[in-house]
């Protein structure tokens, strides 16, 4: 069972995300609604954060330099982001700053399970 952190703008994106990986036997440890919020969670509570799922654009600080910033508290975070078409570049980008993988929205069980799966140890 994984603990992890829902970061994205969208509350009905989070409260569905919350569903699912709690379906898939998870649990869901923090959420939260922009970049700046994740990290000022993430730097007080890294030990109990497996893996987050990170949503690419959000007002305030935006997913790439919320990853940058944890990826900076902790080089091995483990960082899913969440995605929409048209956004290739800027996954291409998180990937290079340690992102471990991404899910294209929609999301899907069965996209979230192959993510969750891989770090689930």
């Amino acid at each position: 069972m994984l603990n992890i952190m829902i970061v994205d703008d969208s509350k009905i994106v989070r409260k569905t995300l919350r569903n699912k990986i709690e379906e898939l036997g998870h649990n869901v440890q923090y959420e939260a609604e922009d970049g700046r919020e994740a990290v000022t969670h993430y730097r007080r509570n890294m030990q109990r954060v497996d893996l987050i799922t990170m949503d690419i654009s959000m007002p305030v600080l935006n997913g790439i330099l919320a990853l940058r910033e944890i990826m900076g508290l902790n080089p091995d975070a483990k960082i899913v982001m969440i995605t929409s078409h048209g956004e290739e570049e800027l996954v291409m980008e998180a990937v290079m700053n340690g992102a471990v993988g991404y899910i294209l929205k929609p999301i899907t069980n069965e996209k979230l399970k192959q993510q969750l799966d891989k770090w689930n140890k």
